[in-house]
């Protein structure tokens, strides 16, 4: 079973509009509604694997409701941690040429009782669980410092813990050691606070992530592909793409096959790469199933390619990713 944590839940609204067009009164030809957050989407490609999942996340309001509603109907147990404010709404706005504008709400502020219920409800409910992805921005309410202490308190009670964040939290949660951390191109450039321009800058940020007390970094490139550096070597996943619909929760997806096939090695970096590769060629959010998989196309080896200039070369963000 993977547990997943997700602080900073959302329900996401997606309008598809042919033009994004200031100031004017614009017709949606579309629109759908998912639950939202990175951990969320881990569970959502973990359940369409057909594997168990629980996901731990703080709900509130009519919008939390829904979230779990929305949950439950995708086959994924939901252990809610009940809050006073309303779970948030974020807005994507797709246009007709594939332009994405996303509108990312705060969320609500959590009290000092809501963040200790929510550390023992993870508690509680990882006495199962293979691994615990945690995944995502902090809210309100949760200093840089509370994944560290997530982290702390899974390894005493013996778990495994996949974190997936980014900025001051990733910093601060890599000297408890999580097992793998899960940066694409932009966290992985913010912290190391350098631009990285070929796969070899992207290796030696991993390595420097590992010095700071990552057991193992699972780095997404993007178009490139994906880079695994752990005590054991380093390896190089990438996939055939013949068509790119929505890059929206590739990466969560790539973590979730991660994480099926092991966790740890170049089999389960092969998984991750083609959990990647079949998410972005699906329409918006959606899940890829064991049928999208096309490990035929992976190609994953030892060598590593260091000399190769990224397609979109990285420079380093002002503020995390939420």
């Amino acid at each position: 079973m993977i547990l997943t944590v997700t602080p900073n839940p959302s329900l996401d609204r997606t309008y598809e509009v042919p033009s994004l067009d200031r100031g004017e009164v614009i017709r949606a030809t579309g629109e759908r509604m998912d639950p939202g957050g990175k951990g969320v989407n881990v569970s959502r490609a973990v359940a369409a694997a057909g594997r168990r999942t629980v996901a731990v996340l703080p709900l509130g309001g009519a919008p939390g409701a829904l979230v779990a509603d929305l949950l439950h109907a995708q086959g994924i147990e939901v252990a809610p941690v009940p809050v006073a404010g309303a779970t948030r709404s974020n807005i994507a706005l797709a246009e007709s040429d594939g332009v994405l504008t996303k509108i990312n709400a705060p969320g609500p502020e959590l009290a000092a009782a809501e963040r200790e219920l929510l550390l023992e409800t993870v508690r509680r409910q990882s006495v199962d669980a293979d691994w615990i992805a945690c995944c995502g921005s902090l809210p309100r309410g949760l200093a840089p410092a509370w994944y560290a202490e997530l982290v702390a308190r899974a390894h005493s009670a013996g778990a495994r813990i996949a974190l997936d964040t980014s900025g001051p939290a990733l910093l601060a949660a890599l000297r408890e050691r999580p097992d793998v951390v899960k940066p694409n191109a932009e966290e992985l450039a913010e912290a190391v606070g350098r631009p990285l321009t070929t796969v070899g800058d992207a290796m030696k940020a991993a390595e420097e992530l590992r010095e700071l007390g990552a057991r193992a970094v699972l780095a997404s490139l993007g178009a490139d592909g994906q880079l695994l550096v752990d005590g054991t070597g380093a390896w190089f996943g990438s996939a055939r793409v013949d068509t790119v619909r929505s890059n929206v929760g590739a990466g969560d997806s790539s973590l979730a096959g991660f994480l099926i096939a092991g966790g740890s090695g170049p089999a389960a970096l092969a998984s991750a790469v083609a959990h990647g590769a079949a998410a972005v060629q699906l329409p918006g959010s959606v899940m890829p199933t064991p049928g999208d998989l096309d490990l035929a196309a992976v190609t994953v080896t030892g060598d590593v390619p260091v000399d190769r200039v990224l397609k979109e070369p990285v420079s380093v963000l002002k503020e995390p990713v939420s």
